[in-house]
């Protein structure tokens, strides 16, 4: 599988970095699909033991290009049945 992350996402998030994104994305706990679009949202934990949310689409057979990553928000667990 091949894990590209987006520059802006490192750009807006100086405290993560793409190893942290890709870490991630491979230990995903949960993905769904966002309705009407082609992009995956979902959330994994990083390798210093964050949770993180991330939006992805898949660009062909196990390619996938990380546009959004961040701390995982009350907003993206809920999205994902996750809340409680």
């Amino acid at each position: 599988m091949r894990i590209w992350v987006h520059p802006r996402v490192t750009a807006k998030r100086p405290g993560i970095m793409v190893e942290d994104v890709v870490a991630a994305f491979s230990g995903t706990l949960r993905r769904i699909p966002r309705v009407g679009t082609t992009q995956w949202v979902g959330i994994g934990i990083d390798g210093r033991g964050r949770l993180l949310e991330y939006v992805a689409v898949e660009n062909g057979a196990d390619d996938w290009m990380v546009f959004h990553a961040m701390p995982a928000t009350k907003k993206v667990l809920r999205e994902l049945g996750l809340e409680g």
